[in-house]
């Protein structure tokens, strides 16, 4: 059997990303009124070892991907990729084919999407993508399963992204045609989403709006999502404050929506940056129901890259 991967959503099959987000929905169900750190009944994982490689800071993926493979039976390792003798120059290549002896599979969060790439073409086990500069998939599997928990339907959703068109807004992209919802990108000129990643999502016939005002982009939407303005390395802070300030998803920008309009980010959040205080603290928001659902959705992540 051929090893599988979890590393971007667009090489998928609708059908495997299908079953992945049921099983997440089927295994949260099945937890309700256990305590955390109760192991699932099956147990698919007893005797697994999942080892998570951190090069950048983490709270929500590191969490979601330790308890989620402790609950499945299994145990975790977490490795800070500068305390490893991977940030002392060993190749990332040499690095995977010594993790795959000792481990189950891994979970890295890095700098590089390329990064990634290399170590999983030489892995012998499942690597997982908990984030790069260019995606972040699991992210968007577990805002998929919130959606749909609330009653949305997937299939002929619109979803509007507002601000800078980064990774998660990539992996956006991606999932569109996979599940049948459009998506409207609305950013300033110079964050724009990368072409690559419109492309990919358009030559499947999904449909990917770009707008730069943000008004165009919520009109019709069922979905408002937003993210930080200053990510993780980023070193031109006020020049991008300045560029996104006008892009803030606010009280008024989601009446331009849908009635009833639903929002969503994948935190960490800066309260009077990318969103108002009333947005993300107010009956819309449905960020800590979206954060709760990364620990379901990596579970199902780990069940689909370790079992046939």
């Amino acid at each position: 059997m051929s090893i599988r991967h979890f590393l971007d959503i667009f090489p998928l099959p609708s059908s495997e990303l299908r079953g992945i987000l049921d099983t997440a929905k089927t295994r949260k169900k099945a937890r309700l009124g256990k305590p955390k750190g109760a192991v699932d009944g099956d147990a698919i994982l007893v005797g697994h070892t999942l080892a998570m490689i951190f090069e950048k800071s983490s709270t929500r993926t590191r969490l979601s991907f330790d308890m989620g493979i402790r609950q499945l039976g299994g145990t975790s390792i977490v490795l800070n990729a500068a305390d490893m003798q991977l940030g002392r120059g060993e190749t990332i290549e040499d690095t995977s084919r010594v993790l795959s002896r000792m481990v189950d599979a891994v979970m890295i969060r890095a700098n590089n999407h390329d990064d990634v790439l290399a170590f999983a073409e030489v892995s012998d086990v499942p690597v997982v993508n908990g984030l790069t500069n260019t995606s972040h998939p699991c992210q968007i599997m577990a805002d998929l399963q919130t959606l749909e928990e609330h009653g949305l339907d997937l299939k002929g959703a619109r979803i509007a992204w507002v601000g800078d068109g980064n990774n998660v807004a990539a992996s956006f992209a991606h999932a569109a045609p996979k599940f049948g919802f459009s998506l409207a990108v609305g950013t300033p000129k110079g964050y724009e989403l990368p072409e690559i990643d419109v492309e990919r999502g358009r030559q499947e016939q999904g449909r990917i709006d770009l707008y730069n005002d943000p008004i165009e982009a919520v009109a019709g939407a069922d979905v408002v999502v937003a993210d930080t303005f200053v990510s993780m390395g980023d070193t031109d802070a006020d020049k991008r404050l300045n560029d996104l300030m006008p892009f803030q998803v606010t009280q008024d920008l989601m009446n331009k929506a849908n009635g009833g309009a639903k929002f969503l980010h994948c935190l960490p959040a800066h309260r009077g940056e990318e969103v108002s205080a009333d947005v993300i603290d107010g009956p819309a928001s449905l960020v800590f129901d979206e954060a709760e659902n990364r620990l379901h959705a990596q579970k199902a992540v780990l069940e689909w890259c370790l079992t046939s």
